[in-house]
């Protein structure tokens, strides 16, 4: 869903994988859906494995799909190397079909944020729906768009994270955004840098995304829209209600 000039970070799984594969502040939270979901579980918008891989490592059966053949392709690639079978498709969140059902299906790290509008919502939705067992649970993560979100200065790139690269040295993901309140959406120019062990760029990957934001009550429409038959919506991984405008949104619906 990325129609800029530059690609989309998701088209270089192995930079990708050097900035998030060790980011694990989801990985509890997410290994508790999965364990106690009695049944098969889903991973949409599954990336390169960095949720779906330590899941599949404890025995549970899970499958995946990404929209991006290159993120699929470096995952299959992982779970080879790991001596791990692992079931992970290439398709559409709008548009998939798995040709089963699932106890549990999940969307992680603001996936669903990559649904550009209601129509798109509605879709992935809906087919969530239609791959679940009765009295399953689809579960959303998002971060919630609070007032500082807004209010942060545009034109100047941030850095959004870092992480550590063997040898030596360290990779940065810059972001430069734009953001539309009305539209609920921000679009973004980002640069991935290569630093090393002097801090000196070795090399600079320029890429471009865009999401668009969710909140509660909104959320909640979709849902119903969508024919869920009830809904939960956290305000983080620690079950807490979602109350502060600088929380986490966990969203949980079920299928009767």
């Amino acid at each position: 869903m990325n129609d800029h000039e530059n690609p989309s970070p998701y088209d270089a799984p192995e930079l990708y994988d050097l900035l998030f594969d060790s980011l694990d502040f989801d990985i509890p939270y997410w290994l508790d859906v999965a364990r106690s979901a009695g049944g098969p579980v889903l991973e949409v918008a599954c990336g390169t494995g960095r949720i779906l891989l330590p899941i599949l490592k404890t025995g549970v059966e899970i499958d995946g799909f990404d929209s991006s053949p290159a993120m699929v392709g470096r995952l299959k690639e992982k779970a080879r190397t790991s001596g791990l079978t692992v079931r992970a498709e290439v398709a559409d969140m709008r548009d998939f079909s798995m040709g089963r059902r699932y106890a549990r299906i999940f969307c992680a790290f603001n996936g669903f944020a990559h649904c550009d509008t209601i129509e798109d919502q509605l879709a992935v939705l809906r087919r969530s729906l239609e791959h679940l067992e009765p009295g399953g649970a689809l579960v959303l993560h998002m971060s919630y768009p609070g007032p500082a979100y807004w209010s942060e200065p545009e034109g100047t790139a941030v850095l959004e994270h870092e992480a550590p690269r063997s040898g030596g040295g360290k990779i940065q993901l810059w972001d430069n955004r734009k953001k539309d309140i009305v539209a609920q959406r921000q679009d973004s120019e980002v640069e991935i840098w290569e630093l090393g062990a002097s801090d000196r760029p070795e090399a600079v990957h320029k890429f471009s995304t865009s999401q668009r934001w969710v909140y509660r009550f909104e959320l909640e429409l979709l849902f119903r829209a969508a024919g869920f038959s009830r809904w939960d919506i956290l305000g983080g991984f620690d079950g807490r209600p979602l109350k502060a405008a600088d929380d986490q949104m966990l969203a949980w619906a079920f299928k009767g």
